[in-house]
């Protein structure tokens, strides 16, 4: 079994154990349980050493360092596709690059024109703009052989890109004041893995322990923390090896994946995605937070996506991807409506420091227009797709 289809069966699983996490947490939230989540998601976990101390409830523990080592893993994954794989040539990235940015773009528009004018509402505009790979490739997973290998390689393409356009979102609007201090350590502890590549390093120790203290600095300095973990996996090396192994890149993202698959995401998911449905009705998803989210998930991005790779293929400055038809294009432009994870995660830095209310009305947004797109999307591929025999 090749490594993408080993990455694809890993995420199609994912995607399941996400789906079952969620509903986990909205039971957890609406029921005589709610105390208790409440009360787990804000257990104080401190880390002291010497003058250093680093003290957060779980659920910040959670979203800063958990989830750097997910977007470690997405590091990894970017770096060799980017040298190797689906994004290793002009020809190979166009099409998908160009998917992404309109998938970025008019979500990020739509959720703009619905909040503009509300300077605290606009914190979200970058929420609708994900798209969360693992629930997507679920929900094609289930079309078995109607779905073409090659539509779920372009969507793997498309949603590296989109967590490309994410990460530079949140390095550049949602990190906080500088501390001079902290950023020079940062640098210092960069320059290191830089190093470690220069001397051909290929065992993971000396990596691991530098891009602890890179965390650690990233944390203090004000930028979020999570991109630490980008950072490390640019410097992994992914050629050569001790023994005739594997080279280092590969082997952690074998390591990793499982983990990330099965226990961060998963977990990730339970602690940010309890709504309490109490007294809610139909209006609240008109309200301009969620009402912005949700048109930008089911609406902008297909939108962005079905109409840059129509526009681009009919100018005929690209081809569709083989045996993929223009439905099963369309079908997948509403897949990738289903922001979730990403969407979850942009959330929390758009408004954990906010006290007007949004956090709840945007996670109602999320899951509203995740599930919509989630289930349009398997409907028009289930409907307009036929078995083909040679994709089983």
């Amino acid at each position: 079994m090749s490594l993408v289809q080993k990455f694809l069966r890993l995420e199609t699983a994912g995607g399941f154990l996400l789906m079952g996490a969620l509903v986990l947490a909205i039971l957890a939230e609406n029921s005589a349980f709610k105390p208790f989540y409440d009360m787990l998601l804000e257990t104080p976990v401190e880390m002291r050493i010497g003058a250093l101390n680093i003290a957060k409830p779980l659920l910040l523990w959670v979203n800063d360092a958990l989830m750097a080592i997910f977007f470690f893993l997405v590091g990894l994954e970017l770096k060799r596709e980017v040298l190797t794989g689906q994004l290793s040539s002009a020809s190979k990235i166009a099409l998908p690059a160009l998917a992404a940015a309109a998938g970025i773009v008019v979500p990020a528009l739509l959720y703009t024109a619905v909040n503009y004018g509300d300077p605290e509402a606009m914190r979200g505009w970058a929420i609708p703009t994900a798209t969360d790979i693992a629930f997507a490739l679920g929900v094609l997973a289930l079309l078995g052989s109607r779905v073409p290998s090659a539509l779920k390689l372009f969507l793997l393409a498309v949603a590296i890109i989109d967590d490309i356009g994410a990460i530079v979102i949140i390095a550049i609007f949602y990190s906080g004041d500088l501390s001079t201090m902290m950023f020079a350590v940062a640098a210092g502890a960069i320059v290191a893995l830089a190093f470690l590549n220069w001397l051909g390093v290929t065992r993971a120790t000396p990596y691991i322990f530098v891009g602890t203290i890179l965390w650690i600095a990233v944390l203090k300095s004000g930028i979020h923390a999570t991109l630490a973990g980008i950072v490390l996996a640019m410097f992994i090396p992914l050629t050569g090896g001790d023994d005739d192994k594997e080279p280092l890149l590969l082997r952690l993202e074998h390591d990793l994946h499982a983990t990330v698959a099965f226990i961060i995401l998963p977990i990730f998911a339970f602690c940010n995605a309890g709504i309490n449905l109490s007294g809610l009705g139909f209006s609240d998803l008109l309200a301009p937070v969620p009402l912005g989210i949700g048109l930008g998930l089911v609406v902008g991005k297909q939108l962005g996506i079905f109409g840059i790779i129509w526009i681009t293929v009919k100018a005929g400055l690209a081809q569709l991807p083989d045996k993929v038809t223009w439905v099963q294009i369309y079908g997948l432009s509403v897949l990738c409506g289903i922001g979730f994870t990403m969407s979850l995660f942009i959330s929390s830095l758009a408004f954990e420091q906010s006290n007007v209310g949004y956090e709840m009305n945007e996670r109602l947004g999320i899951v509203f227009g995740s599930l919509v797109s989630a289930v349009l999307g398997y409907l028009v591929l289930r409907i307009f797709s036929k078995p083909d025999s040679s994709e089983e």
